[in-house]
């Protein structure tokens, strides 16, 4: 028996949480392989977006110092990350409505690997989904001049605010009472930060209620740390904002405070759920 023992891996908790968090994303990695149509939709949308915007509306919005689509194409970037969060609100939802949290609860595994695995697999969509609405940027006009590791942490910013915004809908998603309810329910969300922001316009050009709100929103500095970080900015003024002034940073503090306001809160959720 000592021999038998000394021969099994020392499965430690940490090694054990990591385990199950990808088994969970595995899993629903494999989901998407089996359900194209998942990725499909996820990327028509901001496509559609891009067309509209800068085929149709271009010639009529001016953006002072710089090209419309140059302009543009950050803000269809976080609209992109934000909207892809919304996964993990609907796919927790429908999860509980079929049964599987339950077939879950009943293996001996983590309680927050459900959670990790449904945020890591809609990190691996987002990014996919952001490969795609880049090459799309390209063929319609929209060019990087910044440097290569400006545009990784331009890349990778994004998708960090996304991951942690998917907290924040996976949370919605175990708290709606069934699936058919989260995407009216993230609209209600998603909508006011992304349109009332400065992604498709200048937010200096919105009254001055909506003015305020879009240079204090979130999805505005990730707008505009995409642009610096890209080199999109032109010579457009910024407003005179510390939010504004400072993106990057805002970004980054915003990030730390939905995980860790958002991560326990889920933990709980999915506990409270899971004990029922």
């Amino acid at each position: 028996m000592t021999a038998i023992a000394s021969t099994l891996p020392d499965w430690n908790p940490l090694s054990l949480w990591y385990s199950d968090g990808w088994t969970v994303t595995k899993r629903n990695l494999i989901k998407i392989k089996r359900s194209p149509d998942m990725l499909v939709f996820a990327v028509i949308q901001p496509i559609m977006f891009v067309v509209l915007f800068s085929q149709v509306y271009a010639g009529a919005i001016q953006v002072q110092g710089t090209d419309y689509v140059q302009f543009l194409m950050a803000g269809i970037f976080a609209q992109t990350v934000v909207f892809g969060a919304t996964f993990s609100g609907a796919a927790m939802a429908q999860d509980l409505k079929e049964g599987i949290i339950d077939r879950f609860r009943s293996l001996p595994m983590s309680a927050s690997a459900v959670l990790i695995g449904r945020t890591n697999s809609d990190l691996v969509l987002n990014t996919i989904s952001m490969v795609i609405m880049m090459a799309t940027g390209l063929a319609v006009g929209w060019r990087v001049n910044s440097t290569v590791p400006e545009f990784l942490a331009g890349v990778g910013l994004l998708l960090l605010f996304g991951y942690a915004f998917s907290w924040v809908m996976a949370l919605l998603g175990m708290s709606v009472k069934s699936p058919e309810v989260i995407n009216n329910a993230s609209f209600l969300i998603l909508f006011p930060l992304t349109f009332i922001s400065n992604a498709f316009v200048p937010s200096e050009t919105l009254p001055t209620p909506l003015r305020i709100f879009a240079e204090f929103n979130p999805v505005s500095s990730l707008v505009q740390a995409a642009r610096q970080l890209f080199g999109n900015e032109g010579s457009a003024p910024v407003p005179d904002i510390w939010t504004m002034q400072n993106p990057i940073l805002t970004v980054l503090i915003g990030v730390a405070v939905m995980l860790i306001v958002f991560v326990p809160l889920c933990i709980r959720k999915f506990a409270s759920i899971s004990s029922r």
